[in-house]
């Protein structure tokens, strides 16, 4: 069947939409937003229209998903836009429909719509607290272009087009982690904030220098980005060279799914809005790069070094983040770590050639890890609704004239906590939560059980697939996601008895209230597919669906049956730490002010585990500070002393000087070469005033540049 004739027999012709979609919804706010927010109703229509452009894409996928399913699984390639003709070089953004990318384009696009849904909600209230209603329009405009970013990564038909979406995702990371840049939120200065956001964009920068790297090599290899011909050269080159690309690879993919050494940016991104964290955390960004490594299949599956590399990396940040996670306070930051440590298990799937577990696992993960953040927000507006309760009450009380409490004692430590920087998202002000935010709860019940691999949770098929590989081909990796599963299900139990079990622990906890079902109504969706997600690909003969559908692109995939040993072991070691943290944490509940139980007897290890195990005081003390110095040095010594004082003061100034001395200050060098000099300089210095206003240091400004070209490209191509 001829090209033409395939894009044309079904849905595929539709592919654009996957990007233009949510492109025209951005545009609309942009144009728009301004105006809806005038009206009464301007929030929900910014949120409608933002919702059914992500919505929109979702549609498309499903379509696409069909229309390859009908055509027995073959891709089809759907080209677009000649972009980049340079004699050999031939570069066309086309689209790539396979079960692969439709994979990925339905869990960005599904879970991002429910995303953008429980936004309006969460939104509404956070700008509420922050004061700032304003940004609810370009909250959105940004989450819709980071769909779009996202949709072309996954869907481009080369390793260009992934890198122009990788970028544009980090781009929307900076934007959106950044959101509160200038303002205080969850206890944290405003600018913690915009350090986060640049935290993220120069970590990730560091992993992308690795993936051009891995490009460069790949053009000068194979004289192509395209896949397939990629795919098809590789065998025909020398391993050493697929090494190199395979392992730069692994640099990028190190800095986008925040693995060792550059997981770093991924716990203080927290500080942008929650529906940032599940965008980022659960379906986009951080899936991107498993995505690469699984594109890369068959560039990893020549060279087994180049594997065990990728493995080992990843069941290392699986267990190191675990363990971190146990001594964090943050409820949103045990969630990071604990999305650090799943992708480690993901990546090292990928890397045994485990390719259908990885991305089970991605799936299932982009579930119950998008409905664990969204619902540790509907926690943190809970309490912050309480603490305003809480406040609003005592100022009542104080006009009134009360200035005693039947409560004596405990009611002035009360009053003492409202002069106190209150963080809603510190598990220590938690407490109790099961009774007065109970829907909440059980939303959270299901997604820790999913995420601690208990049956039947899809996080017990997914994880449980990886580990049967792995004690199957790599004992090493078995035995660290053993462990690493073990310190999943202990953090989890801790954080459900320090937040919703005991007393209060606050008065805002004692006074927080259920969220609205616009928060409520996502989570469920999401609750039912962290349930019934396993049955995707469960371990039966006859129901390896995820599997048969990844075979049409990855080849060769082998249909593990359950292991009754391995799934047994896996579900023994989550009981046991289900319930040793129910004894440490559980059966005699934190009290106000009450240190961590586990602080005393671990001691240093605890320490450690508290704070992150120094890795950004030493990433400090070792290149930052050193970076710093000698930045100083070179400005300070090199630039100035040198530069200004000596070279330009003794001999630039003193050489003119005494050539001027010796009779050549004349007439025409007065008004001809002095006056050129003059008109020369007083020229630049317009010009460059001009261009400053370009210019400017604002991401703002630039963000809109970006935009206005977006607008002008997609003017042109609808003109044309």
């Amino acid at each position: 069947m001829h090209l033409s004739e395939t894009v044309n027999s079904g849905f595929f012709f539709l592919a654009p939409w996957l990007v233009f979609a949510p492109v025209i919804g951005l545009l609309i706010n942009i144009i728009f937003g301004g105006w809806f927010m005038k009206r009464s109703w301007g929030e929900r229509a910014v949120g409608v229209v933002a919702s059914l452009a992500s919505g929109a894409s979702f549609v498309v996928s499903v379509l696409l998903a069909w229309s390859l399913a009908a055509g027995h699984g073959e891709a089809v390639i759907v080209p677009f836009l000649e972009w980049i003709h340079i004699g050999s070089l031939e570069l066309d953004w086309a689209f790539r429909v396979d079960s692969l990318s439709t994979t990925m384009m339905l869990v960005v696009s599904g879970v991002g719509t429910l995303i953008h849904i429980y936004a309006i909600g969460y939104m509404h209230e956070d700008v509420r607290f922050k004061g700032d209603p304003g940004r609810f329009r370009r909250f959105f405009v940004f989450l819709n272009l980071f769909i779009a970013m996202m949709m072309i990564l996954v869907s481009g038909d080369s390793y260009l087009m992934l890198f122009v979406g990788w970028e544009g995702v980090g781009l929307c990371s900076f934007l959106l982690i950044g959101f509160w840049y200038d303002m205080d939120t969850l206890g944290r200065p405003s600018w913690a904030n915009s350090n986060a956001a640049k935290k993220a964009f120069v970590t990730n920068r560091v992993g992308d220098f690795g993936f051009l790297i891995a490009a460069f090599i790949m053009f000068w290899a194979f004289g192509s980005f395209q896949f397939d011909e990629v795919f098809e050269a590789a065998h025909s080159v020398a391993p050493g060279v697929i090494v190199a690309i395979t392992l730069f690879m692994l640099v990028g993919v190190a800095g986008k799914s925040a693995q060792i050494p550059l997981y770093v940016w991924l716990p203080d991104a927290m500080a942008g809005p929650t529906p940032v964290s599940a965008l980022i955390h659960a379906a986009t960004m951080v899936t991107a790069g498993v995505y690469l490594i699984t594109r890369s299949a068959e560039l990893y599956t020549l060279v087994p070094q180049a594997q065990y590399i990728v493995a080992m990396t990843g069941a290392i940040t699986a267990l190191f983040a675990a363990t971190i996670a146990v001594g964090q306070y943050d409820i949103k930051k045990v969630l990071a770590y604990s999305t650090i440590s799943q992708l480690g298990f993901m990546v090292a799937a990928v890397g045994m050639g485990a390719f259908v577990a990885g991305m089970f696992h991605l799936v299932t993960h982009a579930f119950f890890k998008a409905l664990l953040f969204l619902s540790a927000g509907s926690v943190i507006l809970g309490l912050e609704r309480g603490h305003h309760h809480a406040e609003h009450g005592h100022h009542e009380e104080h006009g009134k004239g009360k200035t005693k409490s039947p409560k004596g004692e405990k009611e002035g430590k009360r009053k003492e906590e409202h002069h106190e920087v209150f963080d809603p998202g510190d598990m220590r002000n938690m407490g109790g939560l099961r009774k007065t935010m109970p829907v909440t709860f059980w939303l959270y019940m299901i997604g820790t059980l999913a995420l601690a691999g208990i049956v039947p949770f899809a996080g017990f098929w997914s994880k449980d697939e990886i580990l049967l590989d792995a004690s199957r081909h790599y004992p090493a990796v078995y035995i660290l996601l053993s462990i690493a599963a073990f310190f999943t299900a202990f953090y989890m139990g801790r954080q459900i008895w320090m937040v919703f079990f005991g007393e209060p622990r606050h008065e805002a906890a004692a006074h927080a209230e259920e969220s609205k079902p616009i928060i409520t109504a996502p989570l469920m969706v999401l609750a039912a597919l962290s349930l019934l997600g396993g049955a995707l690909n469960l371990p039966f003969e006859g129901f390896h669906q995820l599997g048969h559908w990844l075979e049409y692109t990855l080849h060769e995939v082998e249909a593990l049956p359950l292991d009754l040993q391995v799934a047994g072991i896996s579900t023994l070691l989550a009981l046991a730490a289900i319930f040793l943290s129910w004894l440490i944490y559980g059966r005699n509940p934190l009290k106000t002010g009450q240190p961590d139980p586990l602080k005393k007897p671990l001691g240093f290890i605890f320490t450690g585990m508290e704070n992150k195990w120094f890795v950004d005081e030493g990433y400090f003390a070792v290149i930052i500070n050193p970076f710093k110095k000698l930045s100083q040095f070179l400005a300070d010594v090199i630039d100035w002393r040198f530069w200004h004082d000596w070279f330009h003061d003794t001999v630039i100034a003193g050489t003119y000087n005494w050539v001027s001395n010796i009779g050549l200050n004349l007439y025409a060098d007065q008004k001809g070469i002095d006056a050129f000099a003059n008109w020369l300089g007083a020229a630049t210095q317009s010009i460059s005033a001009t261009m400053r206003k370009v210019q400017n240091g604002f991401v703002r400004s630039y963000a809109l540049s970006v935009l206005l070209g977006v607008v002008l490209i997609v003017g042109y191509l609808i003109l044309k």
